[in-house]
């Protein structure tokens, strides 16, 4: 204890500290040469172990500050310690050592800058009395020495409690970082553990490990400690006086997962929507269009139990499905004309929805696009190389599309938030180095772009080639992801099938877990793993039950994604109506009602269409065709480069270009271009003016009744109410009698353009 007190008045003289200071300095000192971050006094502090987590924990090495590709103020480290031995260096020996002062330690210019003691951008980090100050004064006083290769190698990092479930007006609590180390020695480093909400402003963490969540729901916050890193769930449930949980009957395990977590936070979901809601949006997630009134009528007339069972099963058999679907797989292969040309687009569309109208199982379908060389126009899924057209982006779009990883950020260093090191990404990237295309026929420039060609191109493997690490220059030995032992053979000609067969492999962890997180997301609005092309560890399912019941599902299945879009139809959660109840007006994620998403730009023109009984034109396309039907992103050809009303229409609505291998490119926000094609816009008003579409069928009738209710039940699969029928009687019948039919007819699309431009018709709820 002397030694303590004699120790901590020397720093105060040195350091020029007030009695209070001294004091603190005094606690601190106990504190640390008692059980700093659980070692033993007598042990030396570790570089590794120590300093490079005071690093972390300071925000010293993130990518805002000395992490960054470029450092800060001449001060470069690694992106969150990614590379210790070059962070050492930096710290000792980089500027003749500088940053450190042996002799007298605590005048070491980075705990100067750290305690802002000196002008530092990044502000203070700590305080001159703190474990932090003691621990790196510590470690330079005794000789600021590099234990990398010996100190023992962190293995696994446990969080206890694992997950919080709170009720309030309770919101706190403290999270514990134990780290288990290979020498079999087990630390409480909470201190040194670095904890972050995966949601901005849901959940703060001090560094001493205590929460407090800020907003109902549930919640990540991931703990880190140098490399490893771990999910943990904290939740607040609100408090409701007397709260009793009830919902409807579960159709299978999806939906008793789903409403075990609502139980937890004290939501109730909404009620099982009506006959007529659902045949709308099951016709408009599964077949992309409005239903007819001859089907809406033959469904809800219908008094057997199990019809919206069977009417799933029915409408699976029907092209629209085929159509719908290669749409959407047609976004993420990026067909599009101006990189494949307008035959090759068209070809590698029909291949599409051929398997689709097959039900080809997902794993063959995606392994033949891998594997797939050859003439781009007798083997149509060899566009798929012939899109994107180098290593790198055949990497990352085929991580990304079919194992939902996202590897970009290891491409200039290891990934931040995952396990992936520069070497995955270049071992993985070496797998694509030697596919190559060559142009077969009609060597001519393509007019959109002077560096492709138009013309028939053959994918094929070169046999000589490989990508250079940046690092060495070395050739990356090519691997596949995880499984660094599993080398490409470099002898067989048959390297595309090799690849191809591991990825949709049964054993593969990540393909089938992708896939089912995707079809979720089309038919619920929202992935369970959100963005939906970024599995990691640090971006934990909202509902990692039911991914892996979704996941089984289609293994159990051999990918048949029927099946699974069955599954989830029929499940009550699927079903829910869209109209909130007291307890999910704000439902925290937990899929308590059905939340409206306004139309994909193709379906909303296309139920434009539906309604008026009329179709606009496509620029190269035959009349008639629907928006859901057009095989490329855009028009392609000289003679119709001037986009119509229709194209434009598209391209106002968010469809995407087809530049990315990513959902993230098509868009539903709403701007305010959309709301003025809507006021004022060439397509739809060239629609409702039509002198051949179905308001000229309408202005025949005998009463202005019957025009609204067949109105309603083309726009929204229903009949009008009472209410609608009183707004709209009076205004329509003023015109029926009147003789002059041009007069109705002005006053029937002043009436369907009001009711094309509602919320009801805009948004699939």
């Amino acid at each position: 204890m002397l030694s303590i007190v004699t120790q901590s008045i020397n720093k105060a003289v040195r350091l020029r500290l007030k009695p209070r200071e001294l004091w603190l300095l005094f606690l601190v000192s106990i504190c640390f040469n008692g059980n700093l971050s659980s070692a033993h006094a007598a042990e030396a502090i570790s570089f590794q172990n120590q300093v490079m987590p005071i690093l972390a924990k300071a925000g010293c090495n993130l990518g805002t500050c000395h992490g960054g590709a470029r450092g800060k103020g001449g001060f470069k480290l690694s992106l969150r310690g990614e590379s210790p031995e070059l962070d050492f260096l930096a710290l000792t020996q980089e500027f003749g050592g500088r940053r450190i002062n042996r002799t007298l330690p605590e005048r070491s210019l980075i705990l100067l800058k750290a305690t802002a003691t000196v002008a530092h951008e990044g502000s203070q980090r700590f305080n001159k009395v703190s474990e932090e100050f003691e621990a790196l004064s510590q470690w330079i006083l005794e000789g600021a020495d590099s234990d990398l290769d010996s100190a023992p190698q962190p293995v696994a990092l446990d969080i206890k409690p694992a997950a919080a479930l709170l009720t309030q007006p309770a919101n706190s609590g403290q999270l514990q970082a134990w780290v288990s180390f290979d020498d079999g020695s087990t630390r409480d480093l909470t201190r040194w553990t670095v904890f972050e909400p995966t949601v901005a402003g849901t959940v703060e963490v001090d560094p001493e490990g205590n929460f407090e969540i800020l907003k109902p729901g549930f919640h990540s916050v991931i703990a880190r400690f140098l490399n490893l890193q771990r999910p943990v769930e904290v939740s607040l449930a609100p408090k409701k006086q007397d709260f009793r949980w009830s919902g409807p009957d579960p159709q299978n395990e999806l939906d008793e997962w789903i409403f075990a977590k609502q139980r937890q936070l004290n939501v109730r979901p909404s009620e099982i929507c009506s006959d007529s809601e659902f045949i709308r949006r099951a016709s408009l997630d599964l077949l992309g269009r409005l239903p007819t009134p001859k089907e809406t009528e033959a469904f809800l007339g219908s008094a057997d139990s199990h019809k919206r069972s069977q009417w799933i099963t029915s409408a699976m058999e029907r092209p629209e499905l085929a159509s719908f679907w290669a749409l959407k797989w047609s976004d993420l292969l990026r067909n599009e004309e101006k990189t494949l040309d307008r035959k090759g687009s068209q070809s590698f569309h029909r291949w599409i929805q051929k398997s689709i109208a097959d039900n080809r199982p997902l794993n063959e379908f995606v392994q033949e696009i891998l594997a797939a060389s050859g003439s781009s126009y007798q083997n149509p899924a060899a566009n798929f190389y012939r899109a994107v057209r180098d290593p790198i982006e055949r990497a990352e779009s085929t991580a990304q599309l079919f194992l939902g990883k996202r590897l970009k950020c290891a491409q200039c260093h290891n990934h931040p938030f995952d396990r992936w090191t520069q070497d995955d990404y270049y071992g993985w990237a070496g797998w694509f180095t030697q596919v190559d295309y060559k142009v077969l026929e009609n060597r001519r420039k393509d007019s959109n772009d002077q560096h492709e060609f138009v013309g028939n191109q053959v994918v094929w493997m070169k046999g000589q080639g490989g990508i250079r690490d940046p690092r060495d220059g070395s050739h990356a030995k090519p691997a596949l992801l995880g499984a660094s032992s599993q080398q490409m053979n470099q002898s067989e000609d048959r390297q595309l099938e090799q690849l191809a067969k591991w990825v949709t492999s049964k054993e593969n962890p990540w393909f089938a877990k992708a896939q089912a997180n995707r079809v979720w997301y089309h038919l619920m609005g929202k992935g369970l793993v959100d963005p939906i092309d970024d599995l990691r560890p640090t971006n934990p399912p909202t509902h990692p039950e039911v991914l892996n019941f979704l996941t089984h599902k289609l293994l159990d299945s051999d990918f048949n994604l029927r099946a699974l879009i069955q599954t989830i139809m029929e499940s009550a959660t699927y079903q829910l109506s869209s109209v909130p109840n007291e307890d999910n007006l704000e439902e925290f994620g937990l899929y308590a009602r059905r939340h409206a998403n306004r139309m994909e730009a193709e379906v909303l023109l296309d139920g434009f269409q539906q309604v008026l009984g009329t179709s606009l034109n496509f620029a190269g396309y035959p009349n008639g065709l629907r928006a859901t039907q057009i095989p490329g992103a855009k028009a392609f050809a000289p003679r119709y480069r001037k986009d119509t009303a229709a194209d434009q229409f598209l391209e106002f609505f968010g469809k995407p270009p087809r530049l990315l291998s990513c959902e993230c490119e098509r868009t539903d926000e709403t701007t305010l271009s959309q709301a003025f094609q809507l006021m004022s816009g060439d397509a739809l008003n060239q629609l409702i003016r039509d002198p051949k579409n179905r308001l000229q069928k309408w202005v025949e009738y005998e009463n202005s009744n019957a025009v609204i209710q067949e109105l309603y039940q083309r726009a929204f699969a229903r009949a009008a109410t009472e209410g609608e029928l009183q707004t709209l009687e009076p205004l329509l019948s003023s015109a029926w009698d009147v003789v002059d039919k041009n007069m109705r007819r002005q006053v029937l699309e002043d009436v369907v353009w009001a009711t094309l431009n509602s919320k009801e018709f805009l948004t699939n709820h």
